[in-house]
């Protein structure tokens, strides 16, 4: 019994089919063995099955097209001998590793042996379907032992020697994306063959997360920059973006000399910022080229990293792959008409941005906050000062503005019809010279004419 034979259907009956076993005796196989779920039978006189022999009574041969135990036993221990992978599918997690279900028997996988990587959650690997190499069976068939990682490996070697064979460095391929790290992506080049995109790989665009720009399972076009054997591990350097052409010698029409343009932030220097004007192409704002009314230190006091500014391309050499950028030229920096926009006295509308124990800061436009003292609304009873909380808008009055410190400072709106002498007064000085205009020969004619009037004391 268990014997494997090649049938040739005789006769279809309502419940039995009558094969011919190539012996003096014809074989019997149950209709519901042979047909679908649903029940049907699409079988005729003629055709070939594959069967096993379960049962002989006399001479009836009974055949089953399920191998028999025996029969699992012996393709098992053939494919032990002959070194042959065998499909299985992981059945449950046990302690130590896997119940692997094989050709219809239970096979166990320690845990090392069913990847080439560490496994962090075992229960992944549950109901998927791989192939193992047996490692180890007994005699009668019964506690077999299996191993994907010796399997891979195999594969992996033989993958390995056909792949630099074909793929010599310098060769453009096509790959899928396994592991992504932070310092890079991993990505399968060849059946169980991986190499390492360093995240300075990746784009020629600065990539602060490899997250950001690949997803697991991605098929991506990489240069094999490098590969070398370190300690009897082959190790395979790719690069994506140098799979693609160089940006620089495509660079885009719009980039030219003089030309204001939009760009993202990517570093923020000491000597100055670098900004992306195009996927790989950047362009430096000196210090020098920040803002013509301050003084600046540093370049993240202006601009900050992931910022989207306007710039001026002041000049381009394509040769060395530099660009040199201005941002005060741009007309982006809204403290450079400070004064003509913002006059003092002027009455204004913005919006509280935060408040803080010694007044409200007070946004006129982005990027330009003035503060409004507490001690300025106090003046006025009447101002809602308490009341007022960020987002919502207030009308103020310009107080001062220093241009060169960038601040502006504001009071609470004035009577516009209070006669307030006051205001005609140059704080400069306070002799009737100071005096300008009418007003001043006004003052001082009035004064001369009181004089003259005056009668003089006796002696």
């Amino acid at each position: 019994m268990g014997e494997k034979i090649k049938a040739e259907v005789l006769v279809v009956g309502k419940e039995e089919i009558f094969v011919s076993t190539g012996t003096a005796s014809d074989g019997i196989v149950t209709r519901r063995d042979l047909a679908s779920a649903e029940g049907a039978l699409d079988l005729k006189v003629g055709d070939v099955l594959d069967l096993y022999v379960t049962q002989v009574r006399g001479t009836q041969v009974y055949l089953s097209p399920k191998p028999t135990s025996k029969n699992l036993a012996d393709d098992l221990e053939d494919a032990y001998k002959m070194r042959l992978p065998v499909e299985g599918r992981v059945a449950e997690v046990v302690k130590g590793g896997f119940r692997v279900s094989v050709h219809g028997k239970l096979a166990f996988c320690p845990i090392s042996q069913m990847d080439v990587k560490r496994i962090e959650t075992p229960e992944e690997y549950i109901g998927q379907r791989f192939e193992f190499r047996i490692t180890q069976i007994n005699e009668d068939g019964r506690n077999v032992i299996v191993s994907r990682r010796k399997h891979l490996d195999e594969q992996r070697g033989a993958s390995q020697g056909t792949f630099l064979e074909e793929h010599p460095e310098g060769s453009i391929v096509n790959a899928r994306i396994t592991r992504i790290e932070k310092f890079g992506a991993f990505a399968e080049v060849a059946p169980g063959v991986e190499g390492l995109i360093h995240i300075s790989e990746l784009s020629w665009s600065r990539v602060e997360n490899p997250h950001d720009v690949l997803q697991m399972g991605q098929d991506v076009h990489v240069k094999v920059l490098k590969t070398e054997t370190v300690e009897g591990r082959l190790k395979i350097s790719l690069s994506m973006k140098q799979s693609q052409a160089e940006p620089w010698e495509h660079m885009p029409s719009s980039l030219k000399e003089g030309q204001i343009v939009e760009g993202k932030v990517t570093r923020c220097m000491k000597f100055g910022a670098f900004v992306e004007l195009s996927p790989g192409i950047e362009g430096l704002i000196p210090l020098s080229e920040m803002s013509y009314t301050k003084r600046v230190m540093r370049s993240d006091e202006l601009v900050k990293e992931g910022d989207r500014i306007a710039v001026k391309i002041n000049e381009i050499n394509a040769g060395a792959k530099r660009i040199s950028l201005s941002l005060k030229d741009a007309g982006s920096d809204p403290w450079a008409l400070a004064l003509q926009k913002y006059p003092v006295g002027a009455i204004v509308t913005g919006r509280v941005e935060r408040r803080e124990p010694y007044g409200i800061f007070v946004q006129l436009e982005e990027g330009m906050t003035a503060l409004l003292p507490k001690s300025k609304a106090s003046e006025n009873s009447e101002f809602p000062y308490e009341k007022l909380k960020p987002g919502e808008t207030v009308t103020v009055q310009i107080g001062e503005v220093r241009r060169e410190e960038r601040r502006i400072s504001l009071t609470v709106p004035q009577d516009p019809n209070r006669d307030d002498w006051k205001s005609f007064v140059s704080p400069a000085s306070t002799s009737l010279g100071s005096f300008g205009g009418a007003l001043g020969d006004q003052l001082k004619k009035a004064l001369e004419k009181k004089s003259e009037n005056k009668p003089e004391k006796k002696r």
